[in-house]
């Protein structure tokens, strides 16, 4: 751990207060610790020992070493041009963490991506960029101009972007991301949102991915935001539902009523009756009076049956991406992480009797090591 002052260490306490929401009364009375001690310990005139750091650590829910950890250049431009506000972000302090674990399962060798080779694209600059820029995008991820995007988490994972996912609540930005060193990047999604949301929230942050953005944090990928955003959602609505294949399903399925066709289309290309609307007129599909209606639809069981549907729901809960486990475990069974630490890594979505045992060296490694 990094050597840092009491009074360093009172301000990271701090900052990890307000990102939880609580005052300092809040803080001592889970500490059973006075106000006046919180105080205290916040402007570094009363030292903490490792024990009392462990216990504030529990009681604001962040890992101890993320106290010591050298803040992320990207977070902290950015926190510095957007005002004090922008730390009270949930998605601030997973992303930091996240960077951190990242890097650390980088630099031990275990997270090789699959070869997807995504070059940089520009900004958009107009709603025909936005759609070249689906386009290219789908194609690189191995899409054709008709299928629906399916396990978004392995397609952005294998271009180099790992998307995890935490309920966060109703009240902290849909997803932030920040880029990484060697053309990767981590995206934090909030699953508090329903699927076809946090789908669409994951396929926004690809696209800052793919123009480089170095920091981002979106608090409604569906609001029409600055021009950039709002082309970023545009995008993100072309690559889920591409014009070609939903413009064939909607002709085939429009003989059924609009709410039939709105139904279908919704649930096959797994998005949600408002980004379908707004996709639907950005393609002239439907009119404005239409698009209204469909934002009212709700599927149904009934309709699931009807129709022979079925649902999933992508990215629900606590999810990480398949790469990033599968290097994790590698690096538990090749002794070089233990196994309390890659249930951190792991955020408890592997129990730890399920670990893998670490690998036990043949004579043959023995002597292959040496020789």
């Amino acid at each position: 751990m990094t050597e840092m002052t009491s009074a360093e260490l009172g301000v990271r306490i701090r900052e990890a207060r307000e990102r939880r929401g609580l005052n300092q009364a809040d803080l001592g009375e889970r500490l059973q610790l006075d106000r006046t001690m919180v105080n205290k310990i916040e402007n570094g005139t009363r030292k903490v020992s490792a024990l009392e750091l462990s216990q504030i650590a529990d009681a604001l829910r962040v890992r101890m070493a993320s106290f010591f950890a050298t803040p992320v250049p990207a977070i902290v431009s950015h926190r510095s041009t957007q005002g004090l506000e922008v730390v009270d972000s949930q998605i601030d302090a997973m992303l930091e963490e996240l960077v951190a674990d990242v890097e650390l399962v980088q630099d031990l060798g275990a997270l090789n991506r699959r070869e997807v080779q995504v070059a940089q694209i520009d900004v958009p600059q107009t709603r025909a960029d936005a759609e070249m820029m689906a386009e290219r995008a789908r194609t690189s991820v191995g899409l054709d101009e008709d299928s629906p995007a399916y396990e978004l988490q392995r397609l952005f994972g294998d271009a180099g972007l790992f998307v995890f996912t935490r309920d966060l609540g109703t009240d902290t930005a849909d997803a932030g991301t920040v880029l990484l060193r060697d053309a990767t990047g981590v995206s934090v999604v909030n699953s508090a949102q329903k699927v076809g949301r946090r789908r669409l929230a994951a396929t926004h942050e690809f696209g800052h991915f793919l123009v480089c953005d170095d920091y981002s944090v979106d608090w409604d990928v569906t609001a029409d935001g600055q021009q950039t955003e709002a082309l970023l959602d545009h995008f993100a609505r072309a690559f889920l539902l591409p014009d070609r294949g939903l413009r064939g399903l909607w002709s085939r399925t429009i003989a059924d009523g609009l709410r039939g066709a709105a139904v279908v289309a919704a649930s096959t290309f797994r998005v949600d009756m408002a980004t379908l609307a707004r996709r639907l007129t950005d393609l002239d599909l439907v009119t404005r009076a239409e698009a209204g209606q469909i934002r009212q639809f709700r599927t149904t069981s009934a309709d699931m049956i009807e129709h022979d549907l079925y649902s999933h729901d992508e990215m629900a809960g606590t999810t990480q991406p398949r790469l990033y486990q599968q290097a994790v475990l590698r690096l538990v069974r090749d002794e070089l992480i233990s196994g309390v630490r890659a249930l951190e890594l792991l955020w408890g979505t592997v129990d730890e009797n399920d670990l893998p045992a670490p690998h036990i060296s043949t004579d043959a490694d023995i002597w292959q090591f040496v020789s």
